[in-house]
């Protein structure tokens, strides 16, 4: 605890890199384009209800190892953007032309935003996203299936972060991408999600819900941004999560869940206007949070490092390029 604590006053905000062109930045990625190549750097900016709250230590390095470990074992499902990785906060990856639209797939009654398929159930809808749900469910239980809710996606350097809903039906009659390229998202969303849910069921886990994000390269379909990271997923302790369900109490979180709960009921925020930033208690408890998902996914112990990482970084980068120009 104590070395993530020394760690705060120099968490990755961000980084620049000479002679790579020039830097773009979403809400945790900044990135540069090189040709066909892009290089991804995850800092360990911390976002929610669209707003920057603050830094969390680690936090870049995990979301990028934990999306290595998913890219490798779903390769045989889908290619993904990923071709190597020459630091911990740093992918280097393919320059993709990114689809519009990110595929959420739920397999729970659950969720806590307005876009979340619970937030229309319980005011009545009971047509969400184009499927038709039947009456009687209840917060956070199982769905029979899991079930595709697809969203835009929002350039991030449009200055919108805002996802809206879309339906199987309008992507399809608006043709807002070409049909096939569509159903081939579907059914390999679907793939993922078994994947990610079987891996994460044996490490304690239920992977509640998740997003994925594909583009184009070279005229083909693949898998870019992250998988399966507690910013891009919901998970829950699978050992309390009758016990829980039975009592009428919320399941164990395991993400970035925490963070909004932390929100809402320790500091009152209701939603609307600009947050505080995070309170040092809060940027720990994130952190070990993270490094805790990481290593019960990948049964693998998260290697801290010293920070700053401005410098590392760099070197890790000048080196990849030089060796492979």
């Amino acid at each position: 605890m104590s070395k993530i604590q020394d760690s705060i006053p120099n968490i990755l905000e961000t980084v620049n890199i000479k002679g790579v062109g020039s830097k773009h930045s979403g809400k945790v990625r900044d990135f540069y384009i090189l040709g066909d190549r892009r290089i991804l750097i995850t800092t360990d900016r911390q976002s929610a209800f669209n707003y920057n709250l603050g830094l969390v230590p680690y936090k870049g390095a995990v979301l990028n190892q934990l999306s290595k470990f998913w890219f490798d074992r779903s390769q045989n499902i889908i290619p993904n953007h990923m071709i190597a990785i020459p630091d911990p906060n740093v992918m280097i990856a393919k320059n993709c032309k990114p689809i519009p639209i990110e595929m959420v797939v739920r397999g729970y009654m659950s969720g806590v935003t307005i876009t979340s398929i619970w937030h229309s159930y319980q005011k009545g809808e009971r047509n969400i996203y184009g499927i038709d749900f039947p009456n009687g469910l209840n917060k956070n239980e199982k769905l029979s299936k899991p079930m595709l809710t697809p969203t835009t996606h929002p350039d991030p350097e449009s200055g919108s972060h805002d996802d809206e809903r879309l339906t199987r039906a309008e992507i399809l009659d608006k043709q807002i991408i070409p049909t096939e390229q569509y159903l081939q998202m579907e059914k390999v969303a679907l793939e993922l999600f078994k994947l990610g849910s079987d891996v994460c069921k044996k490490s304690g886990l239920i992977l509640v819900d998740t997003k994925y994000e594909f583009g184009i390269y070279e005229d083909k379909l693949i898998q870019i941004d992250e998988m399966h990271t507690p910013d891009s997923s919901r998970f829950w302790i699978a050992d309390t999560y009758e016990e829980r369900i039975s009592k009428g109490e919320e399941p164990d979180n395991f993400d970035k869940e925490f963070l909004r709960l932390y929100y809402t009921t320790k500091l009152g925020y209701k939603g609307t206007g600009e947050p505080q930033q995070m309170p040092e208690e809060l940027t720990i408890d994130l952190a070990q949070r993270y490094i805790d998902v990481y290593e019960k996914q990948t049964g693998e112990k998260f290697e801290l490092f010293d920070y700053p990482i401005e410098d590392r970084i760099r070197e890790n980068v000048a080196k990849y390029l030089a060796n492979n120009p």
